[in-house]
């Protein structure tokens, strides 16, 4: 088993992007008729640059509201004589200023932006106890008006850390797998007193993350013990979408991916396991 686009077809080259965007004024990343979204302006300036149709394949399909300070994607265009050290200043001096490219390079043999990742990266910022959120902050902080316990805001998260169905956590769509390794779930707070969750998985389901952060923030303000959020787990039981918290709090900061020589393989694998599912939207 394979995967059809596992290389660029023939006449067309690979190019690896790595970018960070203010997900405000978005409506998400995939494109939408009549919506502004990441993918939308991305695919239309850069096939304006290489004067063809384009598709970007990213690694994380945030949804509206939703940032990124490490987002990663992949996009095939013509074989054509191209200045890829200028391409990123090129595209920067077109966009708007809430996408920025960091950089672009020749793809390695195999590189896939979706299937080749091994783990994605958030982080979730929050002002507890009704803390003034700073004017700068406020399109990537959410607010909780109640004071969170930072040690019941761990303890919550290690419960979830391992291989589950996080069916609970997730909303449902038709052929979506929701077993998912998360690798990490910890809480702490910066210099300044915000929260900040740090959440890897191998991959997500759709709101997986605010839902995680809502449920924790649960346990974290003493409404419910560690055996409810065990329970939530085990029994699958829906988490209802009032724990769904706020979009603006969440950050795709990183993306990880194999040694080069790893990435055909990794891709393949994560391409069998998904193929009939549909991917995070966070």
């Amino acid at each position: 088993m394979t995967i059809p686009v596992l290389n660029p077809e023939g006449g067309f080259r690979r190019l690896q992007f790595n970018f960070s965007y203010d997900g405000t004024n978005f409506q998400g990343w995939a494109k939408q008729p009549d919506y502004r979204t990441v993918q939308g302006v991305l695919e239309e300036l850069i096939g304006k640059i290489v004067r063809a149709k384009v598709d970007c394949v990213t690694a994380g399909r945030t949804d509206a509201g939703v940032h990124a300070t490490g987002a990663v994607m992949h996009v095939d265009i013509p074989d054509q004589e191209l200045d890829i050290d200028n391409f990123a200043f090129k595209l920067n001096r077109i966009l708007e200023e809430d996408i920025r490219i960091q950089s672009v390079r020749e793809a390695p043999a195999g590189f896939h932006a979706r299937y080749s990742a091994t783990a994605r990266h958030y982080e979730y910022r929050l002002a507890d106890a009704d803390r003034p959120i700073s004017p700068l902050e406020r399109h990537f902080v959410a607010d909780w008006y109640r004071p969170l316990d930072l040690a019941l805001l761990n303890s919550a998260a290690s419960i979830l850390v391992g291989t589950h169905d996080f069916a609970a956590f997730c909303k449902w769509r038709e052929n979506a797998t929701t077993i998912r390794t998360l690798k990490e779930f910890s809480w702490k707070r910066d210099e300044t007193g915000l929260l900040v969750a740090h959440v890897c998985a191998d991959g997500f389901g759709y709101n997986m993350v605010r839902n995680l952060v809502g449920a924790a923030v649960c346990v974290g303000e003493g409404r419910y013990d560690l055996e409810w959020i065990r329970r939530v787990l085990t029994e699958k039981s829906r988490v209802s979408d009032s724990y769904v918290f706020p979009s603006r709090g969440l950050t795709l900061a990183h993306v990880d991916y194999p040694d080069d020589s790893q990435l055909p393989a990794i891709a393949v694998q994560a391409w069998a396991l998904r193929q009939s599912s549909d991917e995070e939207l966070e």
